[in-house]
């Protein structure tokens, strides 16, 4: 997501959103007891940020040509005993930031990693992310947009800590060294950060600094465990839906069983009626929907009233969509003429010696994470403050203060540790937010003044839309003996996830939505024509772990392996050959899986193939070799080997991590039950019972292996999910010798 952005573009396109959204977390606090609060606290470079940087004239001088992301007031913290406490900038759901945002500042910082703490921020513009110039976790981007930007904030803080010791000391900076939390001087003497940060505080803002070369690196490149490991493995860590406030009340909502539904007829006497139950509301929903929200003590009471409540829907003025329709439909379009993308000259495909056709569908997909939505809401007069799970705290925060009709400095949002998203808490309506808020505020029209937590039960979370869409592919391609490609037509229909959001005015061309036709082509020197079509269809749709690349790898790495396959050639050596001397990090991740897998040299067990699928999305490759086996027309996944080029990796723990988790999602979509489908306008799956993902039994061995690099990191959340698909289905196809054109595999 975002990786095919302008990033000159984006800033501007969004300013009147950044304008809404931004507020501070700074109170007005008197100087004097800014100063008693710091001074007990350390070095508070954290928690008010703009008056941290007023506290020193000269600082305000020399730090004023510093953007707000520049500056470690806002995010660094050091205790009187040395802990330093570094605030993460994005959200943390599972993708290792909390740990690797710290590394790279502690490493320019010289912090003894043992007293190293993370935290999340909140909508402060200091948290926006640097390139983009909006709060944004997405599109892989956290380390590969945040790793110079972190490391030049624990540079700064370690120049200020610095600078702060030769003044005590009276000697001259440049003697004096770091080491583990600890200022060195040439005569031995030495002081902790902890004892050196009321007046580290004091000093100017370096606006320039010299940072470490990396083969100096002590901290980044070395596999390091989670800081929250401990918490998560042990029960003990806090999700934004186990925040609580005193008098909190839990509001669940009774939902339109079809899209924009709205209510025709309530009776609610008996959801009243129910112990604990504070209050019914009507209420609006999302995409110009109605629901029901029951607010009580706790979820059950709120749940139990929900169950009471008598809704009559009126869903006639809605479209009522049929999956098993709407791939007719999607089928007949696919035949029509369309915006083009690409638009190669090729042969004509009449004349190829040889033809090869292949249509491919691929159905919704939910996000499906472990914790479901939830968004507490706090609202007096003049103020609200609120608890999630945001991949964009700012933009939700402008969101929220419309809806409540506040002024953006009015709302802050306190981003909270999440249970997953995948793309799911980052949605282009603000819909979980905007409903916390309208039923906050409805509460309090109803005279409730309590906090507020809105929850999502797993079937609401499943039935309530933004899946990724449903896509259907038809390739038509010539190609000689030699699987020289001399003609290749392609179609795609599915719906546009960007149309009708900020992002449409620079990421959808010529009526073409770039998040759709990602990881077509690339890297491969194919003559292509590809006609695209975006259907309007009333399920709302977002992007979904690695987006467009979740059906365009299946699409190109299987066609591929056809095309290896028809002219008699190993699929590994056809795709060296397309790679050319163009695409080093393609060739390398793919001979380091090649060659750590035993691929062509190792005799696999009988009944046993291999697979193969390399791709390159949010700016990493991966490269999969895997073993595969069928049985009784059930396929196993058995053992998995990566090539990752993702350049530096910040933690290589993390990335093996990342890999395994998206590989894993990426199983969840080969099998049986990984789908959304709709009847008469209603989504038929509500719970993991009728919604499969991949179990401990499905779960291969995995052997993950980095390509060795010290260029900037590139991305790693989304880019181990699309490879893993097509080399699994290419496994199947060796061992069956029919080719799998839709998810989840299907082997009838």
């Amino acid at each position: 997501m975002f990786h095919n952005i302008d990033h000159r573009e984006l800033p501007r396109a969004l300013q009147h959103m950044l304008e809404r959204g931004q507020s501070t977390v700074a109170q007005a606090l008197p100087r004097r007891s800014f100063l008693k609060l710091t001074g007990a606290l350390g070095l508070t470079i954290g928690v008010f940020p703009h008056l941290a940087a007023a506290e020193s004239t000269d600082a305000a001088k020399t730090a004023g040509s510093l953007k707000p992301t520049e500056q470690p007031a806002a995010f660094v913290q050091i205790a009187p005993n040395g802990e330093v406490t570094v605030t993460v900038n994005r959200l943390e759901f599972g993708q290792g930031v909390h740990t690797a945002l710290p590394m790279i500042l502690a490493e320019e910082l010289d912090a003894d990693w043992s007293l190293v703490r993370s935290r999340l921020g909140t909508n402060d513009p200091a948290y926006a992310d640097p390139l983009f110039g909006i709060h944004l976790t997405g599109g892989s981007n956290t380390i590969k947009n945040s790793f110079t930007q972190y490391r030049e904030l624990g540079a700064r803080a370690r120049a200020m800590l610095l600078a702060a010791a030769a003044a005590r000391w009276n000697v001259d900076v440049s003697t004096l060294r770091t080491e583990a939390g600890v200022v060195l001087g040439p005569d031995g003497r030495r002081l902790g950060y902890g004892d050196l940060a009321d007046a580290a505080m004091e000093q100017p803002v370096p606006s320039q600094v010299q940072l470490k070369d990396p083969k100096d690196f002590r901290i980044i490149g070395r596999p390091t465990g989670r800081l929250d490991a401990r918490a998560k493995s042990s029960g003990q860590q806090d999700f934004g839906i186990d925040f609580r406030l005193p008098g909190q009340l839990t509001a669940v909502v009774a939902r339109p069983p079809v899209f924009g539904a709205r209510i025709a007829a309530l009776e609610d006497s008996a959801a009243r009626a129910v112990k604990g139950v504070k209050a019914v509301l009507r209420v609006p929903l999302d995409r110009g929907a109605e629901g029901v929200a029951v607010l009580a003590d706790g979820y059950w009471q709120a749940s139990q009233g929900r169950d009471a409540l008598k809704v009559q829907w009126d869903t006639s003025a809605v479209d009522k969509v049929d999956s098993e329709q709407q791939l007719a439909q999607y089928r007949e379009m696919a035949t029509r003429p369309g915006p083009r993308q690409f638009d190669s000259d090729m042969a004509p495909l009449e004349m190829a010696p040889l033809k090869l056709e292949a249509e491919f569908v691929f159905p919704y997909l939910a996000h499906a994470a472990m914790e479901p939505l939830n968004c507490t809401v706090r609202l007096s007069d003049d103020r609200a403050e609120i608890w999630m799970g945001s991949q964009s705290a700012g933009l939700d925060a402008g969101a929220a203060a419309t809806a409540l009709g506040l002024k953006p400095e009015q709302v802050v949002i306190n981003v909270q540790m999440s249970g997953g998203g995948f793309g799911r808490r980052f949605s282009s309506t603000y819909d979980t937010v905007i409903e916390a808020c309208e039923i906050t505020k409805a509460a309090k029209a109803a005279g409730l003044n309590a906090p507020i937590r809105t929850l999502w039960s797993r079937e609401d979370d499943m039935r309530g839309g933004y899946y990724r869409p449903m896509h259907l592919h038809r390739a038509r391609i010539g190609f000689d003996k030699e699987g020289n490609v001399l003609a290749w037509d392609h179609s795609i229909v599915g719906q546009s996830i960007l149309t009708g959001t900020v992002f449409e005015q620079f990421m959808v061309k010529n009526g073409i939505d770039a998040a759709t036709t990602e990881g077509m082509r690339n890297p491969y020197p194919l003559p292509m024509r590809l006609t695209v079509h975006h259907p309007k269809v009333n399920v709302p749709v977002l992007w979904w772990r690695s987006v467009g690349s979740t059906h365009t790898a299946f699409v190109m790495e299987t066609l591929l392996d056809d095309l290896a396959r028809a002219t008699d050639q190993d699929p590994v050596a056809y795709r060296m050959r397309l790679f050319g001397d163009q695409h080093i990090r393609h060739r390398d991740a793919l001979q380091l899986a090649v060659d750590k897998s035993g691929y062509g040299k190792t005799q696999l067990p009988e009944g046993r193939a291999w697979g193969v699928a390399v791709h390159e999305s949010f700016s990493s490759v991966v490269a999969y070799v895997v073993e595969a086996s069928v049985a009784d027309g059930q396929p196993t996944l058995h053992r998995v080997t990566a090539g990752v080029h993702c350049n530096l990796a910040v933690n290589p723990r993390t990335v093996e991590a990342q890999v395994q988790g998206a590989a894993i999602m990426g199983l969840s979509m080969c099998l049986a039950g990984s789908a959304i489908t709709l009847k008469d306008g209603v989504v038929e799956q509500s719970n993991f019972s009728d919604y499969t993902v991949a179990r401990m039994t499905d779960v291969p061995e995995f052997d993950i292996h980095i390509v060795p690099s010290a260029e900037p990191p590139t991305g790693m959340g989304e880019p181990g999910l699309p490879p893993l698909a097509p080399a699994f289905a290419n496994a199947i196809a060796r061992l069956t010798g029919k080719p799998l054109r839709q998810l989840p595999f299907n082997l009838t």
